[in-house]
């Protein structure tokens, strides 16, 4: 009975990583149509016509996308496209904050729902043993580890000991060298500023040295 459970858990895995694979994939198509078709920034243009709604649907979008294991980064990049570098930066970051929290909602509601689908055991329990060694300090690195961020949300949302204000602030916290790091490098793709390229993609590589070496270390003491 239990060997079944499992495999079921493990199917359920299998074919919604297919799925994230499918789509993920039909949105890379669409991010390099866009980006094709907007050489003239026509179409970046037209969605800056619509004012604070186009702002509030890029807000939407971005949280759509941060529910799901889909990578945002390429939305980032449209952002940064059509809104400039410090708002389109601003909008991604909202639509990222306001996904956490609708995760977290989720999470306290329907957590048991969804465990199985979106969560192995290892992962919940990496992030609930630095939450138990470290408290609200714990879950901050727990978010620096190489874990897709909706994940660290789905499973800190499922730790009853965990309150809204610390999930909130260490997501919104954590989040930001990342999508600063983006941004220079966008900015010094398409203004050919080196300086920016370079530091961006320092700030990038400093991130991911960073959730290494926490990585190596929560395996350690596992």
């Amino acid at each position: 009975m239990m060997q079944n459970k499992l495999l079921n858990v493990k199917n359920l895995q299998t074919k919604g990583s297919g799925a994230a694979f499918l789509i993920t994939g039909v949105f890379l198509t669409l991010l390099v149509a866009f980006l094709y078709f907007d050489q003239s920034s026509e179409l970046s243009a037209v969605i800056q016509n619509l004012g604070a709604a186009g702002m509030l649907l890029a807000v939407m979008l971005m949280a759509v996308f941060c529910l799901t294991p889909i990578p945002s980064e390429g939305l980032v990049v449209v952002f940064l496209k059509i809104y400039g570098i410090y708002l389109g930066t601003f909008l991604a970051w909202l639509g990222c904050n306001l996904s956490t929290l609708v995760i977290f909602f989720a999470a306290r509601h329907y957590g048991q729902i969804f465990f199985k689908k979106l969560l192995t055991p290892e992962r919940f329990k990496l992030v609930d043993s630095w939450v138990n060694d470290k408290g609200t300090w714990g879950l901050f690195i727990a978010r620096l580890l190489p874990l897709p961020a909706f994940i660290v949300n789905y499973a800190a949302g499922m730790i009853p000991s965990i309150k809204l204000w610390p999930y909130f602030w260490t997501a919104a916290l954590s989040i930001i060298p990342y999508y600063v790091g983006t941004a220079l490098v966008y900015l010094g793709i398409t203004a050919k500023m080196w300086i920016w390229l370079v530091i961006g993609g320092a700030a990038i590589l400093i991130f991911w040295s960073v959730s290494y070496l926490l990585n190596r270390k929560s395996l350690k003491v596992g």
